[in-house]
């Protein structure tokens, strides 16, 4: 903490300078009763962005104390929109009941403490999430020419890496389309500069692989495939990044799997634009490949269906079976209705799992309402395979 800034604080807003001081560069949700405040400098950024009145809070050192709050009961809503304007925000939280300040006797302060950093490549919170797109956080090591690049998905637990030419980065940003990029500035990310966040430096190479040896409960990386150093320090980098942001409690992350673009049509941005894939030029998914394509009728369909038009396949032999598991199911209508009914509305199986498995580690309380999404994603995968049965008994080759 900056001792000379604040030098002379009022007890709570000590409290804020230490938060301050443990996550520069994000805004402070300082919880105050009912409401969010946030103070200096984060009140007059979050103030613009969120189009809310600015006013003041005491003095500090003889000036004003810029002050702006959101009632807790809207805490998501405003959120969102500070997320989605790139803003890194740290909630502080009240630790304590008031009651348990009062029992310490005097005037004693009600304990704050952050417990979550909302980054847009960490969210795991379902309200600010898009439930038809996935959240990226990459990672991207730049070492003589070679990227490592390691992305994952908080919010569904999915983790990979690739090592490429730096030549080839543009495409895979492209493909990605990343929330949120962690990497030093002597990386090149074009379009996407306005996603970047600097961490620091990566872990050194054994260093990254004992990390993650340890996280994942193996004697070595080399369990899970053979890993270049660059992917291993961007990997770890990732996951030390995640950990900090749930305030030292790493999330169910699944194992590393390594992939390459090796069957995948490689498209630069400037293609991948011109072509409105995922998105038009406005930023919209109406007037898109994506959009006018789009019949899922579930969250993780859509996801996969934005990762294939990202990534088309290029090989005739994968391309020719997917199109025979999609006639298999249009010269079956019967089926394909069946299955549709079977599927629409059945929760985020994937994306409950994993606000589960980060409920766990963190208290030890799990919602009740994830717990009967899995219920009843468990119910769906059922009657899909009851569905499914009559086919596959009929030809155990069928492309289903």
């Amino acid at each position: 903490m900056n001792s000379e800034r604040a030098a002379g604080a009022t007890p709570a807003m000590a409290q804020w300078f230490r938060a301050k001081a443990d996550y520069p560069d994000a805004l402070i949700f300082f919880r105050m009763g009912d409401f969010y405040e946030m103070f200096f400098e984060d009140a007059e950024a979050a103030s613009a962005a969120l189009d809310i009145a600015l006013t003041a809070r005491g003095t500090h050192q003889g000036k004003p104390i810029a002050m702006c709050g959101v009632p807790v009961s809207q805490r998501d809503t405003y959120l969102t929109r500070l997320i989605r304007r790139g803003f890194r925000v740290a909630v502080a939280e009240q630790v304590e009941a008031p009651e348990a300040a009062k029992a310490r006797g005097g005037k004693a302060l009600i304990d704050r403490a952050v417990v979550r950093l909302i980054t847009p490549g960490t969210i795991t919170e379902e309200a600010l999430l898009d439930s038809g797109r996935a959240s990226l956080l990459l990672a991207l090591v730049l070492r003589a020419g070679r990227v490592g690049a390691a992305w994952l998905d908080v919010s569904t637990a999915s983790f990979e890496t690739a090592d490429l030419a730096e030549a080839e980065l543009a495409a895979l940003l492209g493909r990605l389309d990343p929330a949120e990029i962690l990497s030093a500035t002597d990386v090149e990310l074009g379009p996407h500069e306005s996603r970047r966040t600097d961490p620091g430096p990566p872990p050194p190479a054994e260093l990254a692989r004992r990390d993650l040896a340890r996280l994942f409960d193996v004697a070595s990386l080399d369990a899970f495939g053979a890993f270049t150093d660059h992917e291993a320090q961007a990997a770890a980098a990732a996951l030390r990044y995640v950990e900090r942001s749930q305030a030292g409690t790493l999330p169910r992350i699944a194992r590393p799997v390594r992939t390459g673009e090796t069957g995948l049509l490689a498209m630069d941005a400037a293609t991948r634009a011109s072509l409105d894939l995922l998105r038009t030029a406005d930023g919209g998914e109406a007037g898109s490949l994506f959009g006018a394509v789009r019949r899922t009728v579930t969250a993780a369909g859509a996801r996969m269906l934005a990762g294939w038009i990202a990534a088309p396949l290029d090989a005739i032999g994968p391309l020719q079976a997917r199109q025979a598991g999609w006639q298999s199911l249009l010269d079956a209508p019967g089926t394909l209705a069946s299955l549709r009914g079977s599927l629409r509305g059945a929760p985020d199986l994937a994306r409950a799992l994993a606000r589960l498995g980060l409920a766990g580690r963190k208290s030890g309380r799990l919602s009740p309402r994830d717990l009967g999404q899995v219920r009843d994603s468990l119910a769906a995968a059922r009657a899909v395979a009851e569905g499914l049965a009559p086919a596959v008994a009929a030809d155990p080759m069928h492309p289903l």
